[in-house]
Formats: structure tokens, sequence, C-alpha cells
């Protein structure tokens, strides 16, 4: 009997066995892998410029203070600073690999769950615990969100999901699409633009973006005043939510302010007299849905130089040399990629049981 099982080994999965050692140490816990390699999301995305849309001092632990350059991380630093934190703190023990869990059963009587789990061999494995800590992820690592598009069996080049990006897949020289315009689709297309002919962003309707520096000032400064790691961590941390709560604050009382300011810090990123209206001026007010931090305005440079371009309208078919939109615009394409989401997973889509009743 395990008095905690945890599930996942990524991000929050490693930050809540580190909370456990310190906080309950005399608890009996593991943690169930579903895979065979620690970091979950960060393990999993390979694609051109991986990298977080937040900033490490708040996504990252405050046991182990984030002291990349970089405010918001690549992908790899990020799988490298949560490996260093399972083997710094011997976590990596305490992880049962390729634990797919099967199923989770409360017992009222016993006052434990039955977590049953299929191995890598196929065999099946079933363990006690009295607390169940669900630490997967939101989404589905098994498929993306992947809509159908009208005709796109009959594109000849490569159809290509962020989520499942091929390792030999060469675009150099090539001619790319990429579908959609969240944080996906504009962490790949800076990052592709300096070695394929030309990449598009297709987009069905705009989002906010807003260009930054790709550092946190205020920790450099405190490094050079020699502050310890610790408070460093946690004086950027508050500074990041403060700030964050302030321009989230002001979305919301001045909404068309807020909108103008965004527009305008993109303007000067962009050739004269592009279409900012269309390509870039959403229907709805800032932060109905997620603003998309550009660091270093990469995404915008690549449009300045002329090497990336927007398309904003809704497809109607694809073609077998790329797609054709509902106003016609026909865009010729080697790779199209689709950045079109997540494939949402609720505790991961696991079956649970309360007393031999399945549970909604």
């Amino acid at each position: 009997m395990l008095d905690v099982l945890i599930i996942g080994a990524g991000l929050s999965g490693i930050g809540a066995a580190r909370h456990l050692q310190t906080q309950c140490p005399d608890k009996r816990w593991r943690i169930w892998e579903a895979r065979s390699a620690i970091g979950g999301t960060w393990d999993i995305f390979r694609y051109p410029g991986v990298r977080s849309d937040s900033d490490m001092h708040t996504l990252g632990y405050a046991f182990k203070p984030w002291r990349g350059t970089q405010a918001m991380a690549d992908g790899p630093s990020i799988l490298q600073y949560i490996r260093e934190a399972a083997e710094e703190t011997g976590v990596t023990q305490q992880i049962d690999f390729e634990h797919r869990v099967l199923s989770a059963d409360w017992s009222t009587e016993h006052a434990c769950w039955r977590v049953t789990a299929r191995l890598a061999d196929g065999n099946r494995i079933t363990q006690e615990t009295r607390f169940l800590y669900m630490c997967g992820g939101y989404y589905s690592y098994a498929q993306g969100h992947q809509p159908h598009f009208e005709g796109q069996e009959n594109f000849q080049g490569a159809l290509v999901y962020p989520q499942f990006w091929p390792e030999a897949l060469s675009y150099a020289d090539k001619r790319v699409v990429v579908i959609g315009s969240g944080a996906t689709a504009v962490t790949i297309v800076p990052a592709m633009a300096a070695d394929c002919e030309h990449v598009t962003i297709l987009q069905r309707s705009p989002t906010y973006f807003v260009p930054g520096r790709n550092v946190n000032e205020l920790a450099d400064t405190l490094r050079q005043l020699e502050v310890d790691e610790e408070w460093i961590h946690e004086i950027v941390r508050r500074k990041v939510l403060f700030d964050g709560q302030a321009v989230t604050d002001m979305a919301f009382e001045h909404p068309d302010m807020v909108k103008d300011v965004l527009l305008e810090g993109i303007r000067a990123l962009l050739p004269e007299g592009y279409d900012i209206a269309k390509h870039f001026t959403p229907k709805y007010r800032p932060w109905q849905q997620r603003i998309a931090f550009v660091p270093e305005g990469d995404l915008f440079a690549g449009i300045k130089s002329g090497k990336a371009s927007m398309v904003t309208d809704e497809i109607e078919t694809f073609t077998a040399t790329g797609v054709r939109t509902k106003d016609g615009t026909v865009i010729d394409a080697d790779i199209i990629v689709t950045a079109t989401g997540f494939h949402l997973s609720v505790l991961g889509d696991i079956p649970f049981d309360l007393d031999g009743k399945p549970l909604n």
C-alpha cells in the first residue's frame, strides 16, 4: 500500500514528488509514467523552435530556481531542467516507467484506490494507494487536434502535425504553409523561415501578439548584485505575477486602449503599410483569448525580410500542390504544418470507478 501514487513524470509530477519528499517525509510514494522518459511535453515536442510560452520564473520550481538567461525558455533547456530536478532530488529512483494506467477504482470500505496499469510487455500490475495524484497534463499525447480539411488526401507533399514532428524531415529550400496562429504556429514559423524558401502562416482569424526581449532584466540585475538565487526566484516571480495581473486588469477595464497599445507595438516591426487590420486585429477584446508573446519579435522579422507572410482566410480545399482559400487565394506548398491545437484529455481519459460504479 502506498500513501501517494503520482501519475506522470513531467514538470508537474517531478514537482509534486519533490514537495512530498520535503513536506511529507514519512509517506510512501511512487511515480508511474506511461512513457520511457522523464519530461512529458518537453520530451515529446521536437518541432523547430519549440519553447515555453510561460516565463520560467512562474513555470519553474521554487526548490530549483531558474538560472537560464531566457525568460521564455526553449524546449531542450526545459527538458534538461526537469531531468536535473529529478536527479538532484533522488526522485528519478522513485519512477516506474512504461506503466500506462488503464483504470482507477476507489473503495470506501478500504479507503484506497486500486490503480491498474499495462506494462511494456503487455502484462498488468495493480497498486493500492490512499491518495491518487494526477499529474499527466491536460491534452492527449496519442493525438493532437487534427481537423479534416477538404481534399487533404489529394495533397502530394508532406502533411505534418507538430506533436509528431518527423525527425528526418528536411524543409531546406521548401515552400511551407503553417495552418494556425497560436503559440505553436508563431514558434515554428520563425524557426523554419531561416532555412525554407518561404513560409506562409494561414490563419482563419488573427491573434493578439506582444513582442519583447526574451530576458528578465530584474533577474539579471539581482544576479549582478549577488543576491541569492532563491531570493531572485521569489522576487522575480512576484514581479511577473504582479505585472501580469496589472495588464489583465487593464485589458478588462480599458480594452480599447490595450488593443491600441498591442497593435502599435507590432506596427514598427512590420513593413510599411502592412495590413494590420486584416492580419493582426482580432474581433475579440484583449485577453478574451491568450495574448501570444513573440520573443525578440522574431515572427515579424521573418515577415519584414520577405521569408514569411500572412494569409487570413478560411480553407476551401487542399490541392495536389498546396491550399486554396475561400477567397480564391492559391498557396503552393511542399510541406503543410497543421498547428491546430491539442486534443484535450481530462485526467488522462482514465476510467474511474467509485465503489464499483463508473464516475462520469
